[in-house]
């Protein structure tokens, strides 16, 4: 198995930051810094593309010519501080276990990139399965650490979504947005949170309004301006839909004559 990072073109890189947000659950991380990345426009330099052999055995055709699957990671300066954004169509399979070695080369090569570029710190975004409780009420963000240093820097953060009671839990994060801020803390101390945004699995055309939340989040980590005003829009649609759903569900509830009960 082998992870390439092939660097477009180097530059020494200031006090850099990672902001990592690949295909999951909901696309809830994808979506939210993928539309970072593209509010940014060409202020965001492709800076170094990402191709591996643990992703889908396929080529990928635009307007006629094949280029590999890759993923890739984006630069933006701004003042003293380099922000990296890792995004793409695809991480390593989560099918099954058996390929779990391919997610442990694939973080660490990241991890040993973002060791060699100096990061000083990783987010991660992903989504987190609530199931139908989605569809009743406003999705939350849970986060949780590497260390307390990290810990209590996101705490003196004010963010508004950020659901502080459910921080404590105790839950598996598959994936790059565990695995890669794991790996990272363990093998070189680079502090990581992971920032897991509430969502629907069956949502596979992505969860915009859980993204939505993400993106404020986003917002309070980066010192630049994030203008959330497509986003809101896609959520509000989103939310909408959730809406007529649970009254079409209650109307039905509300319809329902009750069904005698027998003691047998």
């Amino acid at each position: 198995m082998s992870t390439n990072i092939n660097i477009i073109k180097r530059k020494k890189l200031k006090n850099p930051v990672l902001l990592v947000g690949l295909p999951g659950i909901g696309l809830v991380g994808k979506i939210a810094v993928d539309y970072i990345v593209k509010e940014l426009g060409s202020k965001c330099k492709e800076y170094a593309k990402i191709t591996s052999d643990s992703f889908p055995p396929a080529v990928h055709t635009k307007k006629g010519f094949i280029e590999l699957i890759y993923d890739s990671i984006y630069v933006y300066r701004y003042k003293n501080k380099d922000y990296l954004f890792l995004i793409g169509p695809v991480q390593p399979s989560l099918v099954n276990a058996s390929n779990s070695k391919s997610h442990y080369e694939f973080a660490d090569k990241i991890a040993d990139f973002c060791k060699k570029a100096n990061v000083k710190e990783i987010y991660t975004f992903a989504g987190i399965n609530v199931g139908e409780k989605r569809l009743k009420k406003s999705p939350k963000v849970i986060s949780v650490f590497t260390d307390k240093k990290i810990k209590k820097k996101i705490s003196k953060i004010k963010i508004s979504n950020l659901n502080s009671k459910k921080v404590e839990i105790d839950t598996l994060i598959s994936g790059v947005a565990g695995l890669l801020i794991g790996r990272s803390y363990y093998k070189y101390k680079i502090s990581g949170c992971c920032f897991l945004g509430e969502t629907d699995q069956k949502l596979v055309f992505g969860d915009q309004g859980s993204a939505k939340n993400i993106l404020q989040i986003i917002s309070k980590l980066v010192d630049f301006k994030v203008d959330l005003k497509k986003i809101n829009k896609e959520a509000k649609k989103i939310e909408q839909s959730f809406n007529k759903i649970t009254n079409k569900i209650k109307d039905i509830d509300k319809k329902e004559k009750p069904t005698a009960k027998y003691i047998r």
